[in-house]
């Protein structure tokens, strides 16, 4: 091969690149100081802002074990940490993420033929759960002075565990999963803005970050809100 070839092959290698860059359009500036797509970012999606509620959920009942495992020990434990548990769990969960289930989640199932019977089970167990708040609430209310009141109440708060931790796990690993595949994008993100409008509507602008730091509060009142105790040694 010729010098002359060499040298002009060598020229196009190098002279492409630098073609295609200056042809290419520029890419779009953003203007100075002009605020980033941050919603992208900050965007939970319809299940996962269930199973983050459900998380809450779980730390509530954490709390109910430990006084159930104090009554047990015939240890102290104040009644107004119970109080505040089966509040959070009647406002939050009972009044709030339950009816969102009830009402956006429950009949899109049903209305596709899609885990009927996992759904009817779920529903009847609201239902029994609220039953067992009021219980829960009308004897830690009345201060555990009657005989038997601590008795009653360990048993309330072992009834209430033993069926919500199968029930939101099954939630978790089984409903939620399969309700991305029910709907259609579209109807997936408006769910999310739906579910988002009614935790305003119902709880205020905190909603569920407000509700965090209350739970935690119950967990440092009964010495269970640091995390290395539960490591095995």
């Amino acid at each position: 091969m010729s010098n002359d070839i060499r040298s002009r092959r060598h020229f196009l290698r190098s002279a492409a690149p630098a073609a295609l860059l200056a042809a290419a359009p520029p890419a779009p500036a953003r203007k100075p100081g002009a605020p980033k797509d941050e919603k992208k970012e900050d965007e939970v999606t319809p299940t996962e802002d269930l199973m983050r509620e459900q998380g809450l959920l779980k730390r509530v009942l954490l709390v109910y074990d430990e006084v159930r495992r104090r009554i047990a020990a015939g240890a102290d434990f104040p009644p107004d940490v119970v109080v505040g548990g089966a509040k959070i769990i009647r406002s939050f969960i009972e009044e709030y993420h339950e009816e969102l289930e009830e009402k956006h989640l429950f009949p899109r199932f049903r209305s596709h033929h899609t885990l009927v019977d996992l759904v009817d089970v779920l529903e009847e167990q609201h239902k029994a759960g609220r039953r067992v708040t009021e219980r829960i609430l009308a004897l830690a209310s009345g201060g555990l002075e009657a005989t038997g009141d601590k008795k009653d109440l360990a048993a309330a708060l072992e009834s209430f565990t033993r069926m919500y931790a199968p029930h939101e796990a099954r939630e978790d690993t089984v409903l939620f999963p399969a309700l991305r595949r029910l709907v259609s994008a579209h109807e997936y993100d408006a769910l999310g803005e739906t579910f988002e409008a009614e935790e305003h509507r119902k709880l205020g602008q905190e909603g569920f970050e407000g509700m965090v730091p209350r739970v935690a509060d119950l967990e440092k009142t009964l010495g269970i809100y640091d995390l290395k105790q539960f490591t095995p040694r």
